[in-house]
């Protein structure tokens, strides 16, 4: 997320702001080009058609390119601005003498424009406004400095205000995100954990898995453990001990791999292990040295002495073909059944076993 939504949705605000903008200006230059109330040269017509000419040219590219990031709204204001003053200043030449409100007008005219659709962009609307209030205050010579100065400092004061507060409120929804973001990601990775070992659930795997396999290169090996006669175990201490005893081989499968390796709960007293870049014999070694982990934490369990009077693990190690993650589960879980067959305490890779070995799911007990 990194607050992409948030940045896309005001980005389009301000591209539809930007073509509001532009289509107010070729609504009013056209308004002003059909007033045949005087009479206009070429060179007074001459500002009254760039103004729609080059709103209308910005429009349609902004219309047909709605990914592309904007920032022309500034540039675009300004411009059209200095437009209007001189449009302002070549009319004002022929209607003086005749008609002493016009500069009042003309300076309403602009800040109509502006008030409607740059009331959210305090920037852009003083580069729109300020060249005609220059101008007309210029030309006005005092005449109606009151009435001038009310029109430009009264809605001036009012956007100045409600932009910063609009400013406020843009922070304060930043945070607010960002804020609802971070407890989001926290949840999330609560919710691949598995409370009792502190390792990732099935769901966790299933997320990091597809990491693994997107981003990195080379051989991988899936391991899947399983607790020797751990239903016996749960029978005889109690469900109590059997999680300490859970939790205790948790750690130890966790510091016999490296970082980098995927330690997973992945349901009861089995385990699973995804080995990221290694070839067999290291799969095998780190396998070895799990269960010779798990073996030297001498959890007592007497209801295991057929194999030790202590907790052990039996495993199935198989490899990660064309990222078939599936039947590597699958190969890993049959060489388990064959180890907890040939006597538990074992490591057994599907590579190594023979063509007849038996495809039964490992036993759970």
């Amino acid at each position: 997320m990194k607050l992409q939504t948030y940045d896309e949705l005001l980005h389009s605000k301000y591209r539809l702001t930007m073509m509001f903008f532009l289509f107010l200006n070729i609504v009013s230059s056209l308004f002003v080009l059909l007033n045949t109330s005087y009479a206009f040269s070429s060179t007074m017509l001459l500002p009254t058609l760039l103004i729609p000419g080059l709103s209308f040219a910005l429009f349609l590219w902004i219309f047909f390119r709605p990914k592309v990031k904007l920032s022309l709204l500034n540039s675009a204001a300004l411009i059209t601005g200095i437009l209007w003053a001189w449009h302002i200043s070549l009319k004002h030449a022929l209607v003086f003498y005749f008609n002493g409100s016009y500069l009042p007008l003309s300076l309403l005219s602009v800040f109509f424009i502006s008030a409607i659709a740059l009331n959210d962009n305090l920037p852009a609307f003083c580069l729109h406004t300020a060249p005609g209030a220059l101008t007309v205050l210029l030309l006005d010579n005092g005449h109606n400095l009151a009435m001038i100065l009310s029109t430009i400092l009264l809605p001036l004061s009012g956007f100045t205000l409600h932009h910063f507060l609009r400013r406020r409120s843009d922070d304060f929804t930043r945070r607010l995100m960002f804020q609802l973001y971070e407890e989001k990601q926290t949840y999330s990775d609560l919710s691949m954990l598995d409370p009792l070992t502190g390792l990732y659930n099935r769901r966790g795997l299933k997320n990091r898995l597809e990491n693994v396999l997107e981003n990195h290169t080379g051989s991988h090996f899936v391991l899947l453990l399983d607790i020797d006669h751990f239903k016996a175990y749960n029978d005889n201490y109690g469900h109590a001990m059997g999680d300490q005893a859970l939790a205790r081989v948790s750690v130890a499968i966790r510091d016999a791999v490296r970082s980098r390796d995927i330690v997973t709960r992945y349901g009861g007293e089995e385990f699973l292990v995804l080995l990221t870049n290694v070839n067999a014999s290291i799969a095998m070694k780190l396998a070895e040295r799990i269960r010779q982990y798990v073996l030297n934490l001498e959890i007592p369990h007497r209801f295991n002495e057929r194999v030790a009077t202590h907790v052990t693990i039996s495993a199935g190690v198989a490899p990660l073909y064309d990222d078939d993650f599936e039947q590597a589960l699958a190969h890993a879980d049959r060489a388990l059944y064959v180890a907890k067959n040939r006597g538990r305490n074992t490591i057994l890779c599907w590579d190594d076993l023979p063509k007849s070995a038996s495809a039964q799911p490992a036993d759970a007990v």
